[in-house]
């Protein structure tokens, strides 16, 4: 079976075809075909292709807002020198109070992630409105969707549950713990590896960022709550913040309601985070940079989002009794090795020793940069998101075949 990956992000889509076997238990998934579409509403945007061994970039394609940036990655998929697919699975981060698994896209599903947009205005619409686009045009394959929530569903309702009236958690307000695909990739390849670790906290650190407690490959607890904004500062995110904040930023907007929440959900989301701090674009390789040169906004910044990550880490660490293993992901997990080293510098209570030759090393696969000696191990590990899906797609179209074999019996 071949199925394309739709992943979409703020300002890019990323699009994956894989070729998945049958059986559960044989190899991974052949990634046949591997591209992104980035900088989407841009100057600088560009369409990266890979397929088998050739590999292409283009510069400065149409790609001025979210519509343009569809129809050329539909273009693009449907040329004849692409790889043909039998279905499609697509990340969605926010599936909704009413979605608790990953589903086969039908118009009902759609109604509800269509309710579910307000849970993660920036990511959902585009989901949305990329899966319309690509439903319309591939009307003849199934379509799925796989949510960042699911592995979540394991955490106890001591950490989903908001201390607010019980109106509100009956529409849904609740914790819901996100980056679960990611999250889920790296249990797996530590299952396979044979080395999974009974407590361990899942430092997936990129544009957004989380903070995870497992136990037993299980989650126990994520740092993000309601929607992806919350938990530790990220690039252009705030983080968790005191709920008194919110509301003194609202009564300083002078603006009708909709137009202050619009302006307050801009400010928490887009103009917060590591890039405020700063001054500097979200760009934690050039703010790293400009730290080291002595710059101290950017220094006082890196500061700010490596403390928030030990805390959470710090506070996992109390809550399951210890850990066993760190695990870091991501974009800046996996490549920003002064970023690893400031986290675990306050954490020398969990016996860690870091071997610094294999922390500075560039990261490929699997890399343990712990010492023998380390009483937690620290990982680096690559998150597979996106083969995650592949996965899930491949379950729920065999399921599907299944069930009609039956009822045609």
């Amino acid at each position: 079976m071949q199925i394309l990956v739709v992943n979409s992000g703020s300002s890019s889509i990323k699009f994956s075809i894989f070729a998945v076997a049958a059986n559960p238990s044989s190899d991974d998934p052949q990634t046949l075909m591997d591209g992104q579409l980035s900088g989407i509403g841009s100057d600088s945007s560009a369409l990266e292709i890979r397929v088998g061994d050739e590999a292409s970039t283009q510069s400065k394609v149409d790609a001025a807002n979210l519509t343009h940036a569809i129809n050329l990655v539909l273009d693009t998929i449907s040329a004849n020198t692409m790889p043909t697919f039998d279905a499609i699975g697509y990340r969605v981060v926010h599936p909704g109070p009413k979605l608790r698994s990953h589903q086969r896209i039908t118009p009902e599903v759609l109604a509800d992630l269509d309710a579910a947009t307000d849970f993660a205005p920036l990511h959902d619409p585009a989901a949305v409105e990329i899966i319309r686009a690509f439903m319309a045009r591939f009307a003849e394959i199934s379509h799925f969707a796989c949510f960042d929530t699911v592995f979540h569903q394991t955490m106890p309702e001591a950490a989903t549950t908001y201390p607010l009236p019980e109106q509100y958690r009956h529409r849904g307000v609740r914790r819901y713990g996100f980056h679960g695909l990611s999250c889920e990739s790296i249990v797996r390849q530590l299952r396979i590896l044979g080395d999974l670790p009974k407590r361990m906290a899942i430092a997936h650190l990129g544009s957004g960022c989380s903070i995870t407690a497992l136990l037993n490959g299980r989650s126990v607890d994520n740092t993000m709550g309601l929607t992806p904004t919350g938990g530790v500062v990220m690039g252009t995110r705030s983080g968790d913040l005191d709920p008194g904040l919110v509301l003194f930023l609202l009564r300083d907007q002078q603006h009708h309601n909709d137009e202050a929440i619009t302006a307050i959900e801009t400010l928490l989301n887009h103009a917060s985070g590591i890039a405020a701090l700063s001054g500097m674009p979200n760009d934690v390789k050039a703010i790293r940079k400009a730290a080291n040169a002595g710059d101290a906004r950017a220094t006082l910044a890196l500061e700010i989002f490596t403390r928030s990550v030990t805390k959470a880490i710090g506070s996992f660490c109390w809550l399951l009794g210890g850990l066993d293993a760190i695990v870091f992901a991501g974009g800046i997990g996996e490549h920003d090795p002064q970023t690893r080293t400031q986290i675990l510098a306050n954490l020398q209570a969990l016996g860690i020793d870091i071997d610094e030759q294999r922390n500075q090393a560039p990261a490929i696969g699997i890399q343990r940069i712990s010492t023998s000696a380390s009483k937690t191990s620290v990982f680096i590990i690559p998150a597979q998101e996106d083969l995650m899906i592949a996965l899930h797609v491949r379950d729920m179209a065999q399921q599907e075949t299944s069930e009609s074999s039956h009822q045609s019996i």
